[in-house]
């Protein structure tokens, strides 16, 4: 194992790096333009990816929901995962999802570290061809398929997985935090009795 100063040094140097140029505070803005337009047109973003990526997915279709009150949903209930993927192929679920939820208007997010994984590629098509906004949070190389897609990309230029998820995790909850117009708030509804 290495020594800690030496591998946290340019591991954190990194993150600074990469998730805090003010080339992505434009990226953000536009973002939280569309989530507001989706928000006063009643319509709603759809959120997917695979693995870590739905995760992130689900934590931004959840906040921005509950915090920014701009309708989000997923697809990673397994019943509706297992039953698509079974049924259309794997490369597939994820568009016929949008298939079969998505209404003219809304927004699709998807998140691919390397964007290249066909699930969320074929779903980036579907949608557009649907006439659908595609917002994408890739990674590692600039023109991957996911990124040619989209309408809007958060692009992070590094291979390190965990990196790149966890930017892909700063941006899309920085970007709640900008539609709501603050970073502190009260999350409960009511108090916990003690």
């Amino acid at each position: 194992m290495s020594n800690a100063d030496d591998f946290f040094a340019p591991y954190f140097e990194e993150y600074q790096n990469l998730a805090f140029d003010k080339n992505i505070y434009p990226v953000i803005q536009k973002f939280a333009d569309v989530a507001l337009k989706v928000r006063s047109s009643g319509n709603k973003m759809m959120f997917a990816g695979n693995g870590a990526s739905a995760s992130i997915a689900e934590h931004g279709a959840v906040d921005f929901t509950k915090q920014g009150k701009v309708r989000g949903v997923t697809f990673h209930d397994p019943n509706l995962m297992t039953c698509f993927a079974n049924d259309f192929g794997y490369d597939d679920w994820v568009a016929k999802a949008i298939e079969h939820h998505g209404d003219d208007g809304d927004v699709v997010v998807l998140i691919s570290v390397s964007g290249k994984s066909p699930s969320v590629v074929n779903a980036a098509r579907y949608a557009k061809s649907r006439g659908m906004y595609v917002v994408a949070f890739t990674g590692r190389s600039p023109d991957n398929p996911l990124a040619q897609t989209a309408d809007l990309n958060f692009f992070v230029k590094s291979d390190a997985y965990n990196v790149v998820e966890n930017i892909h995790s700063i941006w899309l909850t920085a970007t709640v935090d900008y539609v709501i117009g603050k970073a502190v708030y009260e999350t409960r509804a009511y108090e916990i009795p003690e």
